[in-house]
């Protein structure tokens, strides 16, 4: 039906004549002569219809926004003083000689570039017209470029696209699982997969030394920005090469896809182990684009006897540290307020702080209510230690190491962000020497990152110590954002039943969850690793936007809601007894009435 896209016209189209499709973006009447602004995902264009083309000029005057045309006319220059430099078409128009109106369109729910003031709920329920915005079309197009600059990649390291079960058994990934019920076994569930880790695991056992996969992954968690219920991974798995072979085909993949789609070239990646970035910034994915890190003063506050900081500084478990702003004196009392219950979020119990007045004055010099809790020599030399200059703030924290650590990391974020302090460009990391685990709050450890995660030691030395226990795991961060993360996997049965039973899973457990990959084991599985990109967190850096829910088509609310289908929603009866599924919830409801 078209010969050209809209916003692909330009002065070498001149003289030419061409059929257009599209939606009316805009019209406008000027004195008998009619604009319509043409618009397709490629941008738009403007066409003018005249009276001299009476029949088709009648029809122009009666279309309206969002209206779906055919039109064909002649590609003329636009006068000097009509050229629109904000339009990659504003040097051209189209002379309208044939309009036909494919649809018409009623009243749209909100005008397309006045979206924000409607909010995100009717953007999402209207998701269908959000998406003609050239904002919204911009982003699913450079989706669709980055996912085909990666299968390229890989499809030239030689890795091979293949496929993994969608209704499978249960993975151990840190969220609850969506559970679909079986109509052939009746009682039985599938779940749905929160990552192809097993599969691909299993792939590697059966020699297929390079698979990657485009991958829908399910995740019934908490919902935030970065988050939705079901997202797309980027998998990588490789047989026989060590972690950093794996990491330097990926930093490989990652850097000539900001090449080829943003022009853009990457910096060095810097390798920093997990515990000098949780010591430094409070984080495992820290933003290297801002300049403040925390400092430790446990002790210096072995020192005071003020319970608040001495407490955690004595504690082998707690930690004091400092925060150290520049030029953050200006900071206001109501602005320190404000962190103080920012930081609560995290579990703070307060922000202690000192505003440095003049450093050369010593304590008088120095504005705190915390101050008459700390001898002078203490606080002489935390200024040192810190190299406080005057106009500078001091926060502090001072609790379990997690809560100060995810408190001041928090706050190190957003004070940056607030004070203008975060740099322009991209700042790449890995992130590696990961703990093998963490407690879990019960006594017990849970796993770091998965279960099948490779430890840097033997059998022996993991059983000996596991606490301690380094794991073989590494993180790409950008700026702040976890882009992928991935491991070397356990190859070998008994290392793989030594990490069962300090999780505390007994054989029977393990082999009715994981029996088939013991198994597997045993049968010459390679050594072998992997790891995994979130896809719509790539596009969203990519595309500097701020939610995933903006690269994602249609995607649900921060209540894995879809308002467009209203889904999740009601089942018949008939399809509940197919399933051999009675709703208890709704039974004990009309009791009650």
């Amino acid at each position: 039906m078209r010969s050209h896209y809209c916003g692909a016209l330009g002065t070498a189209n001149l003289d030419e004549t061409v059929t257009l499709c599209g939606w009316v973006d805009r019209r406008r009447d000027h004195g008998g002569v009619i604009f319509l602004d043409m618009r397709d995902r490629q941008g738009i264009v403007q066409v003018v219809f005249d009276p001299d083309t009476q029949e088709h000029f009648q029809r122009a005057d009666r279309v309206r926004s969002e209206y779906v045309l055919k039109v064909t006319g002649r590609v003329r220059a636009r006068s000097e003083a009509a050229v629109n430099p904000a339009m990659a078409t504003g040097e051209i128009e189209v002379l309208g000689k044939e309009l036909e109106i494919l649809n018409e369109a009623a009243t749209p729910p909100f005008q397309l570039d006045e979206y924000t003031a409607v909010g995100e709920e009717v953007r999402l329920q209207y998701r269908y017209m959000d998406l003609r915005r050239q904002e919204m079309q911009q982003r699913l197009i450079l989706r669709s470029r980055i996912t085909s600059a990666v299968r390229n990649f890989l499809d030239g390291e030689g890795f091979l696209d293949i496929e993994t079960p969608i209704l499978t058994r249960a993975t151990p990934e840190g969220a609850r699982d969506y559970l679909v019920p079986s109509r052939t076994h009746p009682g039985q569930f599938f779940a749905l997969p929160q990552s192809p880790q097993l599969f691909k695991q299993l792939l590697m056992v059966s020699g297929f030394d390079r698979y990657y996969q485009v991958a829908r992954c399910f995740r019934d968690e908490d919902l935030r920005a970065d988050r939705q219920p079901e997202f797309t991974q980027i998998d990588i798995e490789t047989s026989f090469l060590g972690e950093a072979e794996i990491m330097a085909i990926s930093e490989r993949m990652i850097r000539g896809l900001f090449k080829s789609v943003l022009d853009v070239d990457l910096p060095d990646f810097p390798h920093m182990p997990y515990a000098e970035a949780m010591e430094r910034y409070g984080s495992d994915k820290p933003d290297l684009r801002i300049p403040l890190e925390l400092i430790s003063v446990d002790d210096l506050m072995q020192q005071v006897d003020f319970k608040v900081f001495r407490g955690p500084a004595d504690d082998p478990a707690g930690r004091v540290a400092a925060l150290k702003v520049p030029g953050g004196a200006t900071i206001s009392r109501k602005e320190i307020d404000d962190y103080t219950r920012y930081v609560s979020i995290f579990g703070a119990r307060g922000l202690a702080w000192i505003k440095v007045n003049d450093i050369d004055a010593g304590v008088a010099g120095l504005q705190s209510p915390i101050l008459k809790f700390m001898p002078d020599e203490v606080v002489a030399q935390m200024m040192q230690r810190l190299e406080a200059a005057n106009g500078d703030i001091i926060f502090f924290g001072a609790d379990r190491a997690r809560v100060v650590n995810e408190a001041l990391g928090a706050l190190r974020i957003k004070v940056a962000e607030d004070q203008g302090l975060v740099a322009d460009g991209w700042a790449p990391l890995w992130v590696v020497d990961f703990p093998m685990f963490e407690e879990d709050g019960k006594g017990g450890l849970t796993p770091l990152h998965h279960p099948f995660t490779a430890p840097a030691g033997t059998v022996e030395e993991l059983v000996a110590n596991p606490a301690e226990a380094l794991s073989r795991a590494y993180d790409m961060v950008l700026n702040g954002c976890e882009l992928g993360g991935g491991s070397i996997r356990i190859h070998q049965r008994a290392m793989q039943e030594a990490v069962f039973r300090i999780l505390q899973i007994d054989d029977v457990e393990a082999d009715e969850k994981f029996g088939f990959l013991l198994k597997a084991l045993q049968y010459g599985a390679p050594p072998h690793g992997g790891l995994a990109f979130g896809l719509d967190r790539l596009v969203m850096l990519m595309s500097g936007t701020q939610s995933i829910r903006d690269v994602i088509a249609f995607p649900k609310t921060q209540s894995a809601h879809c308002v467009m289908t209203d889904a999740p929603g009601d089942v018949s009866s008939q399809q509940l007894k197919d399933l051999n599924i009675r709703l208890r919830q709704l039974r004990e409801d009309a009791g009650q009435s």
